[in-house]
């Protein structure tokens, strides 16, 4: 019987970059075997796309609401799916620039 592997895409808005964002985020998702990746955008926000069982996934997006100690999140928002058995899953986490 196969999982179910879920995807959301998150945008995150706040002091959220030149603080150590996509790093962290990076170190949370490998620690919760999520793949996918995150990189900063020129508006200043972060933008992260995360694969993973529901309940991984579910803990990365908490986990970005409070984000690393010199962050302030305003907000965090995500788009989220189950990811159809045709699309293979991203292989690892990776920060993009």
């Amino acid at each position: 019987m196969n999982m179910a592997l879920f995807e959301a895409h998150a945008r995150i808005t706040g002091k959220v970059q030149g603080v150590f964002f996509r790093w962290s985020t990076a170190e949370e998702a490998r620690r919760l075997r999520v793949t996918g990746w995150v990189r900063n955008l020129p508006d200043g926000t972060v933008e992260a796309l995360f694969q993973g069982p529901e309940e991984a996934v579910e803990a990365i997006i908490a986990w970005c609401r409070q984000g690393p100690p010199k962050a302030r999140v305003d907000e965090v928002d995500t788009r989220r799916r189950i990811l159809p058995e045709n699309e293979k899953p991203l292989p690892e986490f990776r920060i993009l620039k």
